[in-house]
């Protein structure tokens, strides 16, 4: 598998590191975020604007630039803070996606997890052309997209993950994902150091915890 990025998607401020982790176990019994203790996050968002956060800001930057509506694409790791400051507590999926959703919230970096083995050939971070298969989680048909918009798409031009919004059902996380890679998404607001960090931290994180072996993968730009 190689990871491509178009030239043309960076120019609009977006930063992208991708991880790979083969061999975890899935299986394992955890509840990752009690072993955290998230009244640590929540007490650290409290009182934050997340209209003024500069990260946060950086996501809406991008898409300022691509003409792309704030409104209803809210980055990831703006949704999900959302939802900790809304809830007071955050939903178990399974350990995967659970380590690097707490990961996302404390460091505010868009992340997504994708099944290797459900992944045809290379994945390409690119504007739409408007032939792309897109079928967001929990949806079975297919939804259109935009060509102004781009997105994290495999060699069967299926989409993987749209902006760093909406990830699909082809390649959702499930108990039984063993080998995975991590889109690890910055801005003009986030140094290449803090987006290398925050990849050490979801290996770190996720083999200490569920065994297997990490690395950060080559990005070509195209």
């Amino acid at each position: 598998m190689n990871f491509f990025v178009e030239k043309k998607v960076l120019d609009l401020g977006l930063k992208i590191k991708f991880v790979v982790i083969e061999n975890i176990n899935n299986l394992k019994e955890i509840n990752y975020f009690e072993k955290n203790n998230l009244n640590e996050l929540i007490k650290k968002y409290e009182n934050i604007n997340l209209e003024e956060d500069e990260i946060l800001k950086g996501y809406h930057k991008i898409h300022e630039n691509g003409n792309i509506s704030k409104r209803k694409n809210i980055p990831a790791s703006e949704n999900l803070i959302r939802l900790l400051i809304e809830k007071k507590t955050m939903y178990n999926i399974n350990p995967i996606v659970d380590i690097y959703n707490y990961i996302s919230i404390k460091t505010k970096i868009c992340l997504g997890a994708h099944d290797i083995d459900k992944t045809d050939g290379d994945v390409t971070l690119r504007f739409h052309n408007g032939l792309e298969n897109y079928k967001p989680i929990g949806i079975n048909t297919s939804s259109n997209v935009k060509l102004n918009e781009y997105s994290y798409i495999d060699s069967n031009n299926d989409i993987l993950c749209r902006l760093e919004v909406r990830q699909v059902e082809k390649t959702k996380i499930t108990e039984k994902s063993k080998n995975v890679f991590y889109i690890v998404e910055g801005n003009d607001k986030t140094t290449d150091e803090y987006l290398v960090s925050v990849c050490n931290e979801i290996i770190s994180e996720t083999t200490k915890i569920l065994g297997g072996k990490g690395y950060i993968e080559e990005v070509k730009i195209i």
